[in-house]
């Protein structure tokens, strides 16, 4: 922690003990570290959100990769051979930023891909495309590698992405610094996000995003369906049933004139849904109706 200097240029102690000498003395281990602060955040002397990112830390510095990584079947991954045509549309439909790049199967990554180094190839169409001229060299750490110690190799290192392996070295999966940096700020929004008072969103596309907690009734009632199964009571729910598994990111299916398209989910259970009326004409997938749902 950061240190202060006092008026008579000697060294002031930190702030964590200033605040222990309020509270009857230095705390003897973590636990009492903690009640300290939970005890600061009802005296008012920080928020909320600041004892969060404390606990967070903490808890960082007690995790391993294999406790937040995704999981190998889980990775969107590149072809090494792929041409830039077949590499795009995974790129687009994704929304990730940095991919693996792999060999003959998914233990084989050879290098990473940046989808920022594909733009000169959209704006100079006369280069032809070369994996080997934009993929970057893998990193690779254990799954037991501690998040605090990776959180510090991804600064030093510059890195977004690591590939995780096992024991056997093997790939497990793959972590992110956003992974990482979640543990302690929580989640970070990105386009596929909705409010938590949301449950259902819109898209300019005509297409809605909805969490998988969503109560079916709450769905029929939105877009004036009749979805209904018995024993199951979320639209993600339904959704698993359906599929017979819990399927990954990218996976679609049809319901009672309804097309779900996965766009997040773990190896537990769905998160998020992207939903399309297929029973609307052309042009016109999702008219809303009077209460902000769609008309049949």
């Amino acid at each position: 922690m950061n240190e202060e200097r006092n008026d008579e240029g000697g060294t002031s102690r930190s702030w964590l003990e200033r605040l222990a000498q309020v509270f009857g003395g230095e705390p003897k281990d973590r636990a009492a570290l903690l009640e300290i602060l939970r005890d600061a955040e009802q005296r008012g002397l920080i928020d909320m959100d600041a004892l969060s990112m404390i606990e967070g830390i903490l808890q960082v510095s007690e995790m391993q990769v294999r406790d937040i990584m995704i999981p190998r079947p889980q990775m969107v991954v590149i072809e090494r051979t792929a041409r830039l045509e077949e590499i795009l549309p995974v790129v687009i439909e994704s929304g990730h930023s940095r991919f693996p790049v792999i060999g003959e199967d998914r233990d084989e990554v050879v290098g990473i891909l940046l989808a920022k180094d594909l733009l000169r190839y959209r704006c100079r169409e006369e280069r032809a495309f070369d994996m080997r001229d934009v993929m970057r060299p893998p990193v690779f750490i254990p799954e037991s590698k501690r998040l605090n110690v990776l959180l510090k190799d991804f600064r030093a290192g510059r890195n977004h992405l690591a590939i995780v392996v096992d024991e056997f070295g093997g790939v497990a999966g793959m972590v992110t610094i956003e992974d990482v940096l979640e543990q302690i700020v929580g989640e970070i929004a990105d386009e596929h996000d909705i409010d938590e008072e949301l449950g259902i969103r819109r898209r300019p596309d005509g297409h809605f995003v909805v969490k998988a907690l969503t109560p079916v009734e709450e769905f029929n009632a939105y877009f004036h369906a009749r979805l209904q199964r018995e024993g199951v009571d979320t639209i993600g729910g339904i959704v698993a049933q359906e599929f017979g598994h819990v399927p990954q990111r990218g996976e679609t299916i049809r319901i009672d004139g309804f097309l779900f398209r996965v766009l997040r989910a773990d190896n537990r259970r769905i998160h998020l849904l992207e939903v399309m009326r297929m029973d609307a004409p052309p042009g016109r997938e999702a008219q809303a109706g009077p209460d902000g749902g769609t008309g049949p």
